[in-house]
């Protein structure tokens, strides 16, 4: 029994089920060659979390870097060196289909599969090829219009016919073809919760599919994707080999198509800590494709990126600028010395200068950069990527202490987001926290706080009284007013920001635990009881041993404060076990903290 594709007709009204035969792709095959087409996905990120602890060690300065999607509950992000990443998604602006299977700058893309161009061949392949093309590219236009809901039902409606399918006993690869359409249309419109049971679906599927099954390996490279994106690293990693053993078969160990499997499992090794196997899996990709491009395609910029970054992890930096030296040198033989590429390259190059040390001569890096990109309008001054470009430069020069030079950065930022966005568009918070930050680095509080209320009152205008999106900029403020020893106002701002923050994440979240740490501080210093300040501590201890582990360098900052109290209460007995604890975390920190 063939398979079946629900696509709309013109009037989107009723459905037409043509019989489909065994074998899909996902874009249209080259009749020449293989494109390796290698973007990042870019689209994952994660709300970093920042300290507003008062301590009297001085800081390094941490910005706020601006997303590049809207978040829904407008947190803010904060994600040094944002142009190394962003490379990626700069590869090659001409070329509109994903390697990694899934997710493009758009979400909607769908991969070029690494797959023997003779498979076209098949007799009857087109129509379903193209029933299957037809239905991603329905899902893509109507999401792309707005048309989110009809996107679903076109979904819904598939799986359903699918589904009922495979419940009257068709379990073929074109089912699983189709499943894999389905899966994929739910990753573009943004409804993860259903891409989990497809895959199992497909799973139970694909499972008794012998290898050589035609576009078997398509549908294991979505679903390795897929299982990464949803944090199923171990699944990833299983389809991953599966598909990499299958290609080897087919086409030899040093075969091209290998790439874009063993991309997937370096994420994979690369997000369970597997660093050094990872190393080694990129350095084969880079050696496959040596062996097939010669040295200077720019198919290696992406490999070269991702071993770049893991090497800065591993604090091999020298390693990494070496990496990133040759996408450079790539860039500007392909494209010339003044290329934005070329320009993206050298901000990636920054960031292993500046893991070596090397300050100075990665901001001239990045101001080089800067200037090529404006002066080739590379990209539009307010693009998301130039914006945190200019923050990465600033946060940089704050932290050699040219801070002057880098508030006019982050102050350009604000202009720019201003005169595009108008004065009380929510996205410019991030760029007053910014620009208070650095005030307040340079001790002009005054000016700080300024900012931080017209941040506040944007943030008010924008979000409910209760949205935990506030507490960012109020507990700025808490502490901001707290240097201007302000400390009852300072005092009732953190306690307003810690209660927005209970309701929201509960009382023994790690949000709680980080407001709980400024109002100590705070209340510390207008003389509270030192029982009740006791309470708190141990309160934020047992938060951050949950959330941090017990070994965590904060977890031992707080634990110095705890025994401090209870040596003061003459609570010798619960205060030498936490002591020793302390003096084996101290040992492992000696070279971290200070006393």
């Amino acid at each position: 029994m063939a398979a079946s594709i629900l696509i709309p007709s013109p009037s989107f009204n009723t459905y037409r089920y043509p019989l489909c035969l065994l074998v899909f792709v996902l874009c249209t095959y080259m009749t020449s060659q293989v494109s390796l087409n290698l973007h990042s996905q870019h689209w994952h990120q994660s709300i970093s979390r920042f300290s507003v602890s008062l301590k009297t060690h001085k800081s390094s300065l941490k910005l706020y870097m601006i997303p590049a999607i809207p978040i829904v509950a407008r947190q803010f992000l904060l994600k040094p060196f944002a142009a190394v990443d962003s490379l990626e998604a700069h590869v090659s602006p001409d070329q509109n289909c994903a390697a990694s299977g899934v997710s493009s700058q758009n979400g909607f893309d769908r991969s070029k599969t690494l797959l023997d161009k003779a498979s076209n061949s098949l007799d009857g392949m087109s129509d379903f090829e193209r029933q299957l093309q037809e239905l991603f590219n329905e899902v893509k236009t109507l999401i792309m219009t707005g048309n989110r809901s009809d996107a679903l039902d076109l979904l819904q409606a598939n799986y359903e016919a699918v589904k009922e399918q495979i419940n009257a006993g068709a379990k073929g690869i074109e089912e699983a073809a189709i499943l894999d359409v389905i899966a994929l249309g739910y990753m573009a419109v943004g409804e993860l919760k259903f891409v989990h049971p497809l895959l199992n679906l497909i799973n139970e599927v694909i499972e008794d599919q012998k290898d050589d099954e035609p576009l078997l390996d398509s549908v294991l490279l979505h679903m390795g994707s897929m299982y990464s994106t949803l944090g199923e690293f171990e699944k990833s990693m299983l389809v991953n080999q599966r598909v990499t053993d299958i290609l080897e078969n087919r086409h030899g160990k040093n075969s091209i198509f290998l790439v874009t499997p063993l991309l997937g499992m370096t994420k994979v090794l690369s997000s369970t800590g597997r660093t050094t196997k990872a190393v080694d899996i990129y350095h084969r990709v880079i050696k496959i494709l040596e062996l097939s491009r010669g040295t200077e395609s720019e198919d290696f910029v992406v490999p070269l990126v991702g071993l770049g970054n893991l090497l800065i992890k591993e604090g091999r930096a020298t390693d990494a600028e070496n990496a990133f030296v040759r996408i450079l040198n790539i860039y500007t033989k392909l494209y010339g010395e003044n290329d934005g590429r070329v320009a993206l390259a050298m901000c990636s190059l920054a960031h292993a200068k500046c893991a070596k040390g090397n300050a100075n001569e990665a901001i001239d890096l990045y101001k080089k950069a800067l200037q090529m990109i404006k002066d080739s309008s590379y990209m539009p001054s307010d693009d998301s990527l130039m914006e945190n470009m200019r923050i990465d430069l600033a946060e940089l020069l704050h932290a050699v202490g040219r801070g002057r030079e880098g508030r006019e950065l982050l102050e350009e930022c604000l202009l720019i987001t201003e005169k595009l966005k108008g004065k009380d568009h929510p996205s410019l918070v991030a760029h007053y926290l910014n620009l208070a930050t650095s005030y307040s680095q340079s001790k002009d509080f005054v000016m700080a706080e300024r900012l931080l209320r017209t941040s506040l009152e944007i943030t008010k205008k924008a979000e409910r009284p209760d949205n935990p999106s506030i507490t960012f900029p109020m507990l700025h403020l808490a502490v901001t007013l707290y240097h201007l020893e302000r400390d009852e106002e300072a005092e009732q701002v953190a306690l307003e920001a810690l209660h927005i923050r209970e309701k929201a994440f509960g009382k023994d979240s790690l949000p709680v635990g980080e407001a709980l740490d400024c109002l100590v501080s705070i209340q510390t210093r207008l003389g509270k009881g030192e029982v009740e300040l006791l309470e708190q501590l141990k309160r934020i201890l047992r938060i951050q041993e949950k959330e941090l582990g017990y070994e965590n360098e904060e977890v031992m900052i707080t634990l110095k404060k705890v025994v401090f109290y209870l040596d003061k209460l003459g609570k010798k007995d619960e205060k030498f076990p936490l002591q020793k604890r302390l003096s084996r975390l101290w040992m492992k920190y000696k070279q971290v903290v200070r006393y």
